[in-house]
């Protein structure tokens, strides 16, 4: 089982996020609760939400425990970590590994407001001594 800021081995599905943001928003709610926040939206059943929490459980990414009839979900990783670790396969696949030619090429397709960049510029003054 992982900890909060250990991140799952398989990859989340953009469907299965939908779920985690939900439960990340607040944590320890039902299917029909998580139902309730997505799939209006998204156009989708509850026993479609079902089948992604039971995914999101086999993958080590949230717990089920049972509460009578019916199971309260939680996120077993940190938003963070799950951020943290898709950030680095993103820059490690794409990039080289090389976080500065992630931020480069934003810069090159102009992609950086005028905001994103005071932002960074201001990271990065953090960061260093």
């Amino acid at each position: 089982m992982t900890t909060p800021e250990e991140p799952v081995h398989e990859r989340i599905t953009e469907a299965e996020l939908a779920v985690m943001d939900v439960l990340w928003e607040r944590p320890r709610q039902t299917a029909a609760e998580v139902c309730e926040a997505v799939c209006a939206a998204r156009g989708w059943s509850l026993a479609t939400v079902k089948t992604l929490l039971a995914r999101l459980v086999q993958k080590g990414a949230l717990s089920a425990a049972p509460d009578g009839r019916r199971y309260l979900y939680s996120p077993l990783i940190a938003r963070s970590a799950y951020v943290g670790g898709e950030s680095r396969r993103l820059v490690d696949r794409l990039f080289g590994g090389r976080a500065a030619s992630l931020v480069a090429h934003l810069a090159e397709t102009e992609a950086l407001t005028e905001d994103d960049l005071t932002e960074i510029e201001a990271l990065l003054k953090e960061l260093r001594p």
